[in-house]
């Protein structure tokens, strides 16, 4: 009896949880994302897309914003923006993310097979600039192109700044904060992120 009960509870959750993620794609679908076949929100994420901009989620992304969605916890949802006429913002099929902010004031992109942990950051712009009179939001003017290739692994926490590009099969370690570019196959760790070869394993 039970065993029946938990089984019939679960498949319950399990109903909802997928209402959920169907009600979370149609909000992103309205706000102007495009999406393939098979993307699943686990939770709800904070979206936004420009005007005259274009947001790409590829077949089988998954966007995990969830609490219980990742073993680590996602601290907060993620947070998808372009912010501004023009930007890019593009995910390539079967990549995934947990908690993490990306945000394109140009362009980024993310190569199929890509995992980004859980709070992570990727940023293609300073979102601000010194004015006459203080600061000035601008996610434009100093924004250059982020471009990260397939299969990589972006470890929790880490921050990947403007203008840098990874390989494939790349590793960013977790807390890295990356300024430069990271080779096809190499490791990049700490702050500022140092750049070494990846031991390949069978």
């Amino acid at each position: 009896m039970t065993a029946g009960l938990s089984r019939a509870l679960g498949a319950c959750i399990s109903f909802i949880r997928r209402l959920a993620s169907n009600l979370w794609k149609l909000e992103a679908h309205l706000k102007g994302v495009e999406m393939g076949q098979g993307v699943v929100f686990a939770g709800r994420p904070l979206v936004s897309v420009a005007p005259n901009s274009r947001f790409v989620l590829g077949d089988g992304v998954t966007v995990a914003s969830a609490l219980r969605a990742n073993p680590l916890g996602c601290f907060q949802p993620c947070v998808l923006r372009t912010l501004a006429p023009g930007a890019e913002l593009k995910v390539g099929r079967n990549a995934g993310m947990s908690g993490a902010v990306i945000c394109a004031g140009l362009s980024i992109e993310i190569g199929e097979g890509t995992l980004i942990g859980s709070g992570a950051m990727i940023l293609d712009n300073d979102l601000h600039v010194p004015g006459p009179s203080g600061w000035i939001t601008d996610s434009r003017s100093n924004a250059r192109p982020v471009r990260i290739g397939r299969d990589v692994f972006i470890a929790a926490r880490a921050i990947i700044l403007k203008g840098v590009t990874i390989g494939d099969n790349a590793i960013v370690g977790a807390g890295a904060v990356v300024t430069k570019d990271v080779p096809a196959g190499h490791i990049a760790a700490g702050n500022p992120a140092q750049v070494r070869p990846r031991k390949m394993t069978r």
